[in-house]
């Protein structure tokens, strides 16, 4: 169980399509009814995620992050060495993170909790590399081009998604795949996810029609690990290889870097706390 916080504050992003008025009203609420109101608001995207130096200097104990994955991993990693705890809320697309935490359940009721000592805080695993971190997924491959067309049809629409679907299937099916050093079968992408027992890597099928379809509809539909997929390795380090330069998504971020990329097993420089 976690010990009693009183002074947390809220990170949340105003113009994000996951921000709904009536649940920051209820987050709120559940803060003033524990008797600890939130003692500052950091509003995106107009400010930016508060670094360790102004949570110590605010005296802030819990940093609420109601956003998605991508601006959750920003806060943890702006926040090292912070002595405080982030308690990750659902307001993002995906909430792969919240779900690990808390599973499936509402804001409000997740931070009641939270705030009720219902809770266990710790670090969490995450995977490093040269180039970032992820506290929930690197997906490594060309079959990232479909991150780009969930993104598209988030911002402007289904019909503008079936534009930009034809290239994301094409880089799938023909573009260079990524493999784990050791191991010589290519996928179109490979998901790496931090576990207790070491970086796990798995391949995603595409061996017909239907797994392609699959795939598809997966990404489209939010989370990309619902498509069919096998496991390959699991270490401490994994290196992945292509023939060209790997396109990455770190917990929905994407970039790209250079071959051979080495990624390994490593905790989060802050408490996270877990309600589940």
């Amino acid at each position: 169980m976690t010990g009693p916080f009183t002074r947390p504050a809220l990170v949340c992003n105003i113009r994000s399509g996951s921000h709904d008025p009536a649940i920051r009203a209820a987050i709120e609420a559940a803060c003033r009814d524990a008797g600890t109101p939130l003692v500052a608001t950091f509003e995106l995207p107009d400010g930016a995620v508060p670094d360790a130096t102004t949570l110590r200097e605010r005296d802030i104990d819990l940093l609420l992050v109601w956003t998605g994955d991508g601006t959750i991993n920003a806060a943890a990693r702006s926040a090292a060495g912070w002595n405080g705890a982030i308690l990750p809320l659902p307001g993002g697309t995906l909430n792969l993170l919240s779900k690990a935490l808390h599973g499936d359940r509402p804001a409000p009721r997740i931070l009641t909790d939270a705030l009720m000592g219902k809770g266990r805080r710790r670090p969490v695993p995450t995977i490093r590399s040269a180039g970032g971190e992820a506290f929930i997924t690197i997906v490594a491959g060309p079959a990232t081009h479909w991150a780009e067309v969930r993104e598209t049809m988030r911002q402007e629409g289904l019909l503008e998604a079936g534009r930009a679907a034809p290239d994301a299937l094409e880089a799938m099916m023909n573009a260079p795949g990524v493999r784990v050093a050791g191991h010589g079968k290519a996928y179109p992408a490979v998901i790496l996810t931090p576990t207790g027992a070491g970086v796990r890597a798995d391949g995603i099928l595409t061996e017909g029609t239907i797994d392609v379809l699959r795939h598809g509809l997966a990404w489209l539909g939010g989370d990309f690990r619902d498509g069919p997929s096998e496991e390959i390795a699991q270490g401490e380090t994994i290196v992945l290889e292509s023939d060209a330069p790997i396109s990455l998504e770190y917990d929905g971020e994407l970039t790209e870097t250079g071959s051979p990329a080495r990624f390994g097993l490593a905790a989060s420089a802050v408490d996270f706390v877990a309600t589940l």
